[in-house]
């Protein structure tokens, strides 16, 4: 018994590197399809054998710190750029930066993911008209406790950058929200915080 624990064990770590590694080289951004190829690879048949997704958030660091030292901060760096120049476009509806780009995980063709908090999804509609950025809509769910919300999620580019906006009602702003049931609390940033994240990173970086 403890010999298959072990085995399972060593598999779900094998599956998180090799996961990791194709995100980080492939520029993967689905952890889901990520350790499915990475399984699939490695011949893992049994479903306890997959890795969480913060075990293959750690692997992707170690693998960035490792292999991708000099090259992927520039890139985090650009992205979170744009997006606190989208946010602070939207500012009128409360966006909070969430994701791989506010991790620090994020690959170069990542999508920046926001969060929203207007009075109602059309008035985010009507700037966006407004402003003639195309966009698409579809529906998703985030979870507070136990409790699940449907949310409209927009998708559109900014500065030619895929951005998702996920569009939340304003009492929500206040709850830790999760994209399932089991999963970890969104982290999230708002302009002001983004804002310190990236004036810290250029006084690291002076001579």
């Amino acid at each position: 018994m403890a010999r298959n624990s072990n085995r399972r064990t060593d598999m779900r770590a094998r599956i998180a590197a090799v996961a990791a590694r194709m995100m980080a080289e492939d520029g993967i951004d689905d952890f889901a399809l990520a350790k499915r190829k990475a399984a699939r690879q490695l011949g893992a048949l049994e479903a306890q054998s997959l890795p969480r997704n913060d075990e293959i958030e750690a692997e992707l660091r170690a693998y960035r710190a490792l292999y991708q030292a000099d090259e992927h901060p520039q890139v985090i760096d650009e992205l979170r750029r744009i997006a606190l120049d989208a946010m602070r476009a939207l500012e009128r509806f409360s966006p909070y930066l969430t994701g791989p780009v506010l991790k620090g995980i994020a690959g170069p063709y990542a999508e920046i993911e926001l969060q929203l908090f207007p009075d109602s999804t059309k008035d985010v509609e009507i700037f966006l008209l407004d402003q003639n950025i195309a966009f698409s809509t579809q529906e998703g769910r985030r979870y507070s406790g136990d409790q699940s919300r449907a949310v409209s999620l927009i998708s559109l580019l900014w500065q030619r950058v895929p951005v998702r906006l996920a569009i939340l009602d304003p009492r929500d702003e206040r709850l830790s929200l999760k994209t399932s049931l089991a999963g970890q609390a969104i982290e999230r940033a708002g302009i002001t915080e983004v804002s310190a994240i990236l004036s810290k990173r250029s006084d690291d970086n002076m001579p």
